[in-house]
């Protein structure tokens, strides 16, 4: 499974298949496949407009995110949320596991497989303040990484019980990190 960045659905966007040429560029004109091209604000923009000769990079997942959290769902921004996930790594990522067990906290990585129209603006949700993007934390952004600290409770096999995570069911597992304590400001 490769994780590549795919703003939209073919349904979204009304493309019959991956090799069909449109001219739907709304910035350059470009006649572009499916993609390489973006949904910003509700218009169609390529790949060259946004990262100009930049290349796409390719990222395996290590594994799924399993918990009961559909897209309008999800926990993030409820104080004392509960919930707990599973993280299933891959059986092949168990000889990268030595040592996990004895930390509380980790960050995990994972690619926003739900993704949808990138808004340039918006309120955003934890305080209605208008912002971009990056001032954010919405799911719906151009490199649809997702990062959570949460609190490792169990591993069992290759299996992780977290809590925090504010990703859906089966959101693809990117990475985890050693959650770093920083010194406040």
């Amino acid at each position: 499974m490769q994780c590549l960045m795919n703003i939209k659905k073919e349904k979204d966007i009304n493309i019959k298949s991956k090799t069909d040429k449109i001219n739907d560029c709304s910035e350059c004109n470009a006649s572009c496949n499916r993609e390489d091209l973006f949904s910003i604000d509700d218009r169609l923009v390529c790949r060259k407009c946004l990262f100009g000769e930049t290349l796409p990079v390719t990222i395996y997942p290590i594994g799924t995110i399993n918990n009961n959290f559909e897209r309008d769902e999800t926990p993030f921004g409820r104080k004392g949320s509960g919930a707990v996930s599973k993280i299933e790594l891959l059986p092949s990522q168990k000889r990268f596991m030595l040592g996990l067990e004895q930390e509380p906290m980790i960050t995990i990585v994972y690619y926003l497989h739900k993704s949808r129209s990138v808004k340039t603006c918006f309120k955003r949700g934890i305080d209605g303040k208008q912002v971009g993007v990056f001032a954010s934390r919405t799911p719906d952004r151009l490199s649809r990484i997702g990062i959570q600290d949460v609190t490792l409770l169990d591993i069992k096999g290759t299996t992780l019980f977290v809590k925090g995570l504010d990703a859906v069911n089966g959101t693809p597992v990117l990475d985890i990190k050693l959650k770093i304590k920083t010194a406040q400001p």
